[in-house]
């Protein structure tokens, strides 16, 4: 049989994660919190359920969830949004980037990333016939080569794939980045696709920065987000994506005989959780950049370097003081010496860099953090001592 995908194995974090299942370690390695979700979220599930909403929902979202969403883009970023024609409920992030690449990407076409880039968009790139212009964020700090994107840009070009703030980077676009981006773009029929998951989680007292607001790219962008980040809860898989009504007729033209319907009776549990709590994601920044914060304190003597991110619910950990190189079998030695499970940066480079980072996930229990940070000093005090 012909693979479409013949380099392509299972993915970093379903490995990690398996990895750390059998060898009976924290995982601190794929992005899922270890806490309860807000107990009236399940609540309105059931009650959803109970109330007989268990059929089929409109392809697009239900009505009431989408009305919430645009009242929700109207209070964070004052944004005027039709819900009828600009919004779409999703099957996650991950289907309304899939969705989106088959929409605008044709065969022989190219789309940029930006490395390292999440794990999705270049499998959804090629499925599409396309091919995946990877640009490389520039150290330190992981930032935007604006420059190197404008060589990079061709009459081959359709889509640009940004993400803000940046998983696995942990960093966030600045609006000079978004105004460098547009002028770039201008007079081009480029599309931007901006996936913006973590919207809610960025620290120091910064602000996001959407593509949705910055008149330029709004008009040619699709924006994509989470509730499973927002509500703390990655296994509802709802997600949704905004988008001027011209592009969301071609992206509903995918995800129609994609995922076509999403669960009816959480589309309607989340509607009547956002209604009862408007303010719902505001807090997130503060609650993150606590775990963040204690994370780092915890490891202040460890020896290993730990820049602050900047956003997203991740935290890199520099092991250069432990030996450069290899962040793969750095990323073994932490689950195998101390059982710590992490996720290494190379998976997401087309070229992987030689850079001495691992990601850490501090959407976790205070108890499972303080247990980590435990784990990893006694790992690096053995170190110093071998």
């Amino acid at each position: 049989m012909r693979s479409k995908l013949p380099d392509l194995g299972t993915t970093i974090f379903s490995v990690m994660s398996r990895r750390a299942r059998e060898l009976n370690a924290l995982n601190l390695g794929q992005g899922f919190p270890d806490y309860d979700i807000d107990p009236r979220l399940t609540e309105l599930v059931a009650a959803a359920m109970a109330a007989g909403h268990n059929q089929y929902a409109p392809m697009e979202g239900l009505p009431a969830l989408r009305e919430q969403i645009a009242s929700k883009l109207q209070a964070a970023y004052g944004l005027s949004v039709d819900p009828e024609s600009q919004i779409t409920v999703t099957l996650g992030a991950t289907e309304a980037i899939y969705s989106t690449v088959q929409a605008v990407l044709g065969a022989g076409e190219e789309a940029i990333a930006f490395d390292p880039a999440y794990d999705s968009y270049d499998p959804a790139v090629r499925l599409a016939g396309g091919r995946c212009v990877r640009i490389p964020l520039t150290q330190p700090g992981f930032c935007y080569d604006w420059e190197r994107v404008r060589a990079a840009l061709s009459p081959r070009t359709r889509l640009v794939l940004f993400n803000s703030p940046g998983n696995p980077a942990c960093s966030t676009a600045s609006a000079q980045d978004l105004e460098a981006l547009a002028q770039l773009l201008a007079g081009r029929d480029i599309v931007v696709l901006s996936d913006e998951v973590y919207e809610h989680v960025v620290f120091d007292g910064h602000v996001h920065h959407s593509v949705l607001t910055h008149p330029e790219l709004a008009r040619r962008s699709v924006a994509v987000f989470s509730f499973g980040k927002t509500l703390h809860a990655t296994g509802l898989r709802i997600g949704y994506c905004v988008a001027p009504a011209a592009l969301t007729r071609e992206l509903r033209k995918v995800h129609q005989f994609n995922t076509f319907s999403i669960a009816n009776p959480l589309q309607h549990a989340i509607a009547a959780y956002l209604a009862e709590r408007p303010q719902v994601g505001r807090d997130l920044a503060a609650f993150f950049q606590a775990k963040r914060d204690r994370l780092r304190a915890a490891l202040a003597g460890s020896g290993f370097a730990l820049p602050p991110a900047q956003g997203t619910y991740f935290q890199l950990l520099d092991f250069s003081a432990f030996g450069a190189g290899d962040d793969r079998a750095f990323a073994e030695r932490l689950l195998t010496e101390a059982r710590v499970a992490s996720i290494p940066l190379s998976p997401f480079y087309e070229q992987p860099q030689p850079l001495p980072f691992v990601r850490l996930c501090i959407a976790k229990r205070d108890a499972t953090l303080d247990e980590a940070a435990a784990r990893l000093n006694a790992f690096a005090a053995r170190a110093r001592a071998a």
